[in-house]
């Protein structure tokens, strides 16, 4: 019930403020494309500091790129989500990531009746660069082991549905037969399904179940835009009740042409991973470049 009551807040969240969203599609186009290059950084330095401190320094590349096609009853909404940072502390060996990710939605749809189309999602999600566990060995120094890297896990998701769309920034897709494959490194997997549920000694998992997914943004207030993503996975092949989560909200309070204040939130609810809600936070003052 807990994780219906997310679900069902994060879609009526959503389309209760569609009446602020002000943005018209310019329907002469054929190609809509827009993108976002941001750079955060963070650093700190203590120096006789009587209340202590420890000096840092972190940095944080993200992009966000939009390429719509609109033609006729044909629409083909795609998406590229990246992000890496990294954190480097006095009094670590290890520079220690902040953020990575790395995600692809494309979504087609052929025109049905009134707002719906028939269509087809493709969603691929995997990491840029080596994940790690830290710990410190016998004599108290820090020691890392290496937990996960660039596609493991990877996960794609695809299947044909039914879409609901407004616009570009308001749409909604049901899709009750759709294939998920994760991807891992076999020299991962450990007994029993503990890595990301793909068995020992396996590279994949598959899954057949439904898929529902949506997009919401919005100008919350004058330069300020808030986005919303999300999908819900139930696997007909293995506890359909164990419902995965994926829910991100992204704002952004521009100050200038290139100065913006960003907040990235992020929680995923899935217990192959891990038997609990993963959160992902980034917060800071970004230098930005639109394309």
């Amino acid at each position: 019930m807990k994780k219906l009551g997310i679900i069902l807040l994060c879609i009526f969240g959503s389309l209760s403020a569609q009446s602020q969203d002000s943005i018209q599609p310019d329907t002469t186009k054929v190609w809509t494309k827009k993108g976002n290059f941001s750079l955060l950084f963070n650093q700190s330095n203590f120096n006789n500091w009587a209340a202590g401190g420890e000096n840092n320094l972190s940095g944080n590349l993200g992009i966000n790129y939009d390429f719509n096609y609109k033609k006729k009853d044909i629409t083909w909404d795609n998406k590229i989500i990246a992000s890496y940072g990294l954190v480097k502390t006095k009094n670590s060996p290890f520079e220690k990531k902040t953020d990575d990710r790395l995600e692809l939605n494309s979504l087609f749809g052929k025109k049905a009746e009134g707002l719906w189309y028939y269509s087809a999602i493709l969603n691929f999600k995997t990491q840029i660069a080596k994940g790690y566990v830290y710990g410190k060995d016998l004599n108290g120094a820090e020691i890392r082991t290496e937990t996960t890297n660039f596609l493991s896990p990877g996960y794609i998701i695809f299947g044909p549905g039914m879409l609901w769309k407004k616009r570009d920034n308001l749409k909604f897709n049901l899709a009750p037969i759709t294939s998920k494959i994760t991807i891992v490194n076999p020299n991962f997997t450990v007994p029993n399904k503990g890595y990301f549920g793909v068995e020992e000694g396996k590279s994949t998992r598959y899954e057949l179940g439904f898929y529902a997914s949506g997009y919401y943004k919005f100008n919350l207030m004058a330069n300020v835009s808030l986005e919303n993503i999300f999908g819900v996975y139930s696997n007909y092949l293995d506890k359909p009740e164990n419902v995965d989560l994926d829910y991100q909200i992204n704002v952004v309070m521009k100050i200038n042409r290139y100065l913006s204040t960003n907040l990235s939130m992020q929680a995923i609810y899935d217990d192959n991973a891990f038997q609990g809600f993963q959160t992902r936070q980034v917060f800071g003052l970004a230098v930005n470049f639109g394309f």
